[in-house]
């Protein structure tokens, strides 16, 4: 019994991340889909693409159309072959969603592991290691790529093993992990910069080992032909389509150098929403402290060749370096540049260096905790544990974006605590099947029927198996981006900001009010709205073939705009009152 004791009280850490593991999916299990999970691009774009291609069993498809967008290729979607993806194939949609952010933690962990171990050869880096991995693993990063934002120790881990091996037999291994890896990220958010930033590593190598590393250029070659074969989706749609889309037409903000400085710091010190790692409050302090500190100390002590071969040095550098490629993309002159030297990478968002940031901060944190881990005092040894750990509380309360888990296990504590609920929408509440399920029934609807949403967004529909017209994406045809311009045309005419917003990046093709600034809100109560007049041109939607428009709004202006009210329809399961309009042709 006793030597049972000693083990949990030496292996703490692992009982505490499995206590965590364990309690959260059994929170998530038992609150169901009351769950409170974040809606910004999650449930209203990925989470109902991915319900949308198991509805209508699209997800190896080739050659087909999937029914939103007024039918666009699969191609334009997630691949099958992102482990992500894999799991919405296998699960239940809730289930997949659940399943993802576990299995992103499992796979930061090990991946941490993997490459401090390889790090640290001559020493075991034991709790500190754990600790600061688990942290990294919960971060709330966007949750579509959390596995791809997990997985970035594991690429760096593989290449370090290939680069020190070399042509051996034990390097083979390697190699093939690296041709798989792209099942574990994603090409147009992190592979694309993975491939950079190991071009710069070779140059790196090369003018340190005066030779050229073949092996990690062969690395280079395997590790983009790994993203061709398991995306050829978007290597398809990339290369060979010549279909002009919406990026041609996407417009950034164009910022005076002030202005990209500030973005610069903005972005270094507190994340940007995809990448909300909530360093701020206490990684940032904690690194700044010993960043002055250590090199003050190798100032002092005249050792400038240490200073510049200082790993953690080097992590600093590439801060600064992401921060600076984010602020420089605001800079319209840098952005023509790069469309003109890569024409099919027109309106590609180059300052996602930015997602690899949050892996830097909490790897800097790491290289600080097990420093003063070495040290004899005792306070120092206790607080390279404790600061680990107060991160990980810092993360699971402090996040502003995507945090899950704080937002259920608030929600669900209220709701027990006052008998009544937040006022914004669940898992559940946000797609409402029950009650679209009972609508469907009623309208006798079929797929073949085209829709469109009014007051929410498409995502609704395209979970619940209704064909929009409307949709989330970021790449689909200008063609039909102008089409739909015209339905809305007579809303933007009315609202500049409105217009601006869609013409100059158009992924949410929405119908858009004519007066509000917003009619699509996260919230049970509806409030806000102060007009409920719609303002489309009904004839331009007429032409592309729409039935229904499926409207959170009781619209003021149905008749004179020649639509007719198909029936007003409530469920106990949901906060909408959903007004279902037919198209007088």
């Amino acid at each position: 019994m006793g030597s049972i004791t000693v083990k949990i009280a030496t292996r703490w850490y692992i009982c505490l991340i499995s206590i965590f593991m364990i309690a959260v999916f059994a929170m998530f299990m038992i609150v169901g889909e009351n769950s409170y999970i974040a809606i910004p691009d999650n449930l209203d774009l990925f989470v109902a693409q991915y319900k949308m291609m198991k509805n209508t069993g699209t997800f190896f498809a080739q050659g087909a159309n999937v029914p939103f967008l007024n039918g666009i290729s699969r191609d334009n979607l997630p691949g099958e072959f992102y482990l992500y993806s894999v799991l919405f194939m296998l699960f239940p949609t809730y289930i997949a969603y659940v399943l993802g952010y576990l299995l992103k933690i499992v796979i930061a962990i090990v991946s941490c592991l993997l490459l401090a171990g390889d790090m640290m050869e001559n020493e075991n880096p034991g709790d500190i290691a754990w600790i600061c991995a688990f942290a990294y693993g919960i971060l709330n990063l966007f949750p579509a790529f959390g596995i791809a934002f997990a997985s970035i120790p594991l690429v760096i881990y593989l290449l370090r093993k290939i680069y020190r091996l070399g042509f051996s037999r034990a390097c083979v291994k390697y190699f093939i992990l690296l041709f798989l890896y792209p099942v574990v990220s994603y090409f147009s958010y992190f592979g694309m910069f993975i491939l950079g930033y190991l071009v710069l590593a070779i140059i790196w190598r090369l003018i340190a080992d005066r030779k050229l590393s073949l092996p990690l250029c062969l690395a280079l070659v395997i590790l983009a032909l790994g993203f061709v074969a398991f995306e050829y989706r978007l290597f398809g749609e990339m290369l060979f389509s010549d279909e002009v889309t919406i990026r041609s037409t996407m417009k950034d903000a164009s910022m005076g150098f002030s202005q990209i400085m500030g973005e610069c710091a903005a972005v270094f010190t507190s994340g940007m929403m995809h990448a909300d790692d909530a360093h701020r409050f206490l990684v940032l302090p904690i690194c700044t402290v010993y960043f002055v500190f250590l090199n003050v100390r190798y100032i002092l002590r005249r050792d400038f060749k240490g200073m510049v071969h200082d790993i953690y040095n080097l992590f600093a550098v590439l801060l600064v370096f992401n921060s600076l490629i984010y602020g420089l993309y605001y800079s319209e002159g840098m952005r023509n540049f790069v469309a003109f030297l890569l024409p099919p990478l027109t309106g590609w968002q180059f300052n996602r260096t930015i997602f690899f940031s949050p892996f830097i901060w909490y790897a800097s944190l790491f290289v600080v905790c097990i420093r003063m881990a070495r040290k004899e005092n005792v306070v120092f040894r206790i607080a390279a544990r404790v600061i680990p750990i107060a991160a990980v509380f810092v993360i699971l309360l402090c996040s502003e974006h995507y945090n899950d888990v704080y937002d259920t296990a608030y929600g669900t504590a209220y709701r027990i605590k006052t008998g009544q609920e937040v006022d914004r929408l669940s898992y559940r509440e946000f797609y409402s099947s029950r009650l679209f399920d009972k609508i469907k029934g009623d309208i006798g609807y079929d797929e073949s029927q085209w829709a469109v949403a009014y007051g929410m967004h498409p995502a609704v529909l395209e979970y619940n198996g209704i064909s929009t017209l409307d949709g989330y994406l970021g790449f689909y045809s200008q063609e039909y981006k102008e089409k739909f311009r015209k339905v809305i045309a007579p809303a933007l005419d009315r609202k500049e900001n409105t217009r601006i917003y869609f013409d100059d990046w158009g992924a949410r093709c929405y119908l858009y009010s004519g007066t509000d600034d917003s009619i699509v809100m996260a919230t049970r109560s509806y409030t806000g709205v102060t007009d409920t007049d719609i303002y489309i041109d009904t004839k331009a939607l007429s032409e592309l073939n729409c039935k229904y428009i499926f409207s959170r709004i009781e619209i003021g202006n149905a008749s004179e705009k020649g639509l007719y009210l198909e029936g007003t329809y409530e469920d106990p399961s949901s906060p909408y009152i959903i007004y279902v309009y037919g198209l007088e042709n």
